[in-house]
């Protein structure tokens, strides 16, 4: 990542949260009342092929100590009436402005994967992991709806991992692979965007 870059992702976190932040404490608030305690989900995702961070994400499901893997179908009777309005509108990504700020994600750029995944397929993750990860991304825009439609038809975790791994995986590496060569302020706009345009439409 360059300076001029990092420089963009801090002013870009200084700025939105500043200007998303009573949108925050309202989201804070409503998961506070109809969910109570904790608000926030931290998980493991990878930065480079052999180094991981913690993602922040605002709680959208009960707990359970046995999860692994992606959301699919097979999860969808955790998923909270909260939680599926926040995912709906991607407001659980709110938290991720702390992940910009630390510098663990870029604000376009691969989705950060699951070690399981990383370790799975370095064939794969090794040239996409060559650019930062990112809060939204080509994959994201182009890709977020499919993956959302093909994993909510797996009815147990086996079919989850084997769709996801199977249609899901190659699909996004060759979007953020087709995307990193064109990377630059004006296309990365453009996907900031559109992941706005996209994920505010009318249902």
């Amino acid at each position: 990542m360059t300076p001029f870059r990092r420089l963009i992702d801090i002013l870009s976190a200084f700025v939105l949260g500043a200007v998303l932040m009573p949108l925050i404490i309202w989201v804070t608030l409503i998961l506070l009342i109809r969910e109570g305690r904790p608000i926030l989900y931290k998980a493991e995702r990878m930065k480079t092929p052999d180094q991981g961070f913690l993602l922040w994400k605002f709680r959208t499901m009960r707990h359970d100590d046995a999860d692994r893997g992606v959301s699919g179908g097979d999860k969808a009777s955790r998923i909270t009436k909260t939680g599926e309005m926040l995912r709906r509108k991607r407001l659980d990504e709110l938290p991720q402005l702390f992940n910009l700020l630390r510098g663990d994600v870029s604000l376009v750029g691969p989705r950060p994967p699951l070690r399981r995944y990383v370790e799975m397929y370095p064939e794969i993750y090794g040239p996409v992991l060559q650019a930062r990860p990112g809060i939204t991304g080509l994959a994201s825009v182009v890709f977020h709806k499919t993956e959302e439609r093909l994993l909510a038809e797996c009815s147990t975790a086996e079919e989850t991992e084997e769709v996801y791994c199977r249609r899901c995986i190659p699909r996004k590496a060759r979007l953020d692979l087709l995307y990193q060569p064109r990377r630059n302020i004006c296309t990365d706009f453009r996907v900031m965007f559109a992941t706005v345009f996209k994920n505010w439409e009318p249902h």
